[in-house]
């Protein structure tokens, strides 16, 4: 009888008399949520007076609306926690909403037995998110941002003061030399491609400052050198790098404004220019410095053809396979970045690097301490652990 009654009560929307429905929790509060983007609402109400029962616990159906006496729909349906039956407070959030927009908030309690109590509301107004001048979500992507700022600066000041940085020895800048001196001996000249990217790429920019770096070895050696681009842009600054490299070296009269020229934007047939090219005259020395996709193997399968010496560096993990097979040297990841500082010695390159890696190393130490919190708190099921363990992975590197 009593479970008909039940089933009654919950087709028909009304409480039997063997169901009474607990009293909803007697205030709710709804605020804008402090510190964030402004779509976000904190909701706060305490815990319903007969609620007293962990093993059979109240539901409280939360509903939220866009328009006063409009149409609710269901927001959350919660349950007090032992930690929130101990404050005698539940919290939740109201996330995803418009930034201004007016919301109006009910909350009525669902028992074991279905029976659902009257609505507690929010006022007649609505609470309306607001975006605030700082997101307090990034409050560590700040502090950590200006950690390491702070220390590009200071190593960038110390060796402005004389203080000496070892970069440990790279194999493939190293071979840069002799591979320009191999071509000056063999009378043949050297191929340099920058990527089939445009100057707004970073890796085209690391590539053209190495390409200061072989053109003055070129103009010392008085070895022609050919840089063909597929960028219009690319083309200008590497005729800039060049210029300025030969005039560093002592030989402005030796450059030649069409060592660098423009060659096509289409992928392919820019790849077969370069081929061509290789196979026709067959260059001793050819770098590939910059972003390449599907081409890079032929360029470096090529290249082998020939019998060339082949230096390639890319930030692209996906071409780095082919490069390695086929090249005799190769910058992997961040040797290529780090090879203009390599080459210069320049003191603000070193600090930079210097503290980049100051950088890494921080997040280093904060990755291992959260992985020893991790695993001695699933040895002891320290509750305390696995909430910082929690903080960290969400708050202080999840943003």
């Amino acid at each position: 009888m009593t479970a008909l009654l039940v089933l009654v009560a919950t087709l028909f929307g009304v409480s039997a008399s063997s169901a009474a429905p607990v009293p909803p929790p007697e205030w709710l509060v709804v605020e804008d949520r402090p510190w964030d983007d402004g779509t976000s609402l904190d909701i706060r109400f305490p815990l319903a007076k007969e609620d007293t029962d962990p093993a059979n616990p109240v539901r409280y159906q939360v509903q939220m609306s866009g328009e006063y006496l409009g149409l609710y729909a269901d927001l959350i349906q919660v349950t007090a926690t032992p930690e929130q039956r101990r404050r005698n407070e539940i919290t939740a959030r109201a996330s995803e909403l418009n930034i201004g927009e007016p919301y109006w908030f009910r909350i009525r309690t669902v028992d074991a037995a279905g029976a659902r109590s009257a609505f507690v509301e929010t006022g007649l107004d609505g609470v309306r998110p607001r975006r605030q001048w700082f997101d307090g979500r990034r409050f560590w992507l700040l502090t950590i941002s200006l950690l390491i700022c702070g220390a590009v600066i200071w190593y960038i000041i110390r060796s402005r003061l004389g203080a000496r940085y070892t970069i440990r020895r790279i194999a493939g800048l190293d071979a840069m030399e002799d591979a320009v001196g191999r071509a000056t001996e063999m009378g043949r000249a050297c191929l340099f491609v920058p990527g089939v990217n445009d100057i707004n790429e970073i890796q085209t920019i690391a590539g053209l400052t190495i390409l200061g770096r072989i053109g003055e070895r070129a103009a010392d050696y008085d070895c022609p050198i050919d840089v063909p681009t597929s960028r219009s842009l690319v083309m200008t600054a590497a005729r800039e790098t060049l210029a300025a490299a030969y005039s560093k070296a002592g030989h402005p009269e030796a450059y030649r404004e069409d060592a660098a020229y423009y060659v096509t934007d289409e992928q392919f047939g820019y790849v077969a220019h370069l081929t061509g090219k290789m196979v026709r005259e067959k260059p001793a020395a050819c770098f590939y410095m910059g972003s390449f996709f599907a081409e890079s193997l032929i360029l470096a399968e090529t290249g082998n053809a020939i019998g060339a010496i082949q230096i390639a560096g890319t930030a692209q993990p996906a071409q780095l396979p082919f490069f390695v097979a086929a090249c005799d040297y190769t910058l992997i990841g961040e040797e290529f970045f780090a090879a203009s500082a390599y080459l210069s010695g320049d003191p603000d390159q070193l600090g930079t690097l210097k503290g980049q890696d100051f950088g890494k190393f921080f997040v280093a130490v904060v990755v291992a301490v959260g992985v020893l919190l991790s695993l001695v708190a699933a040895a002891t099921g320290s509750q305390s652990l696995k909430a910082a363990t929690a903080y960290l992975r969400n708050s202080v590197l999840g943003e």
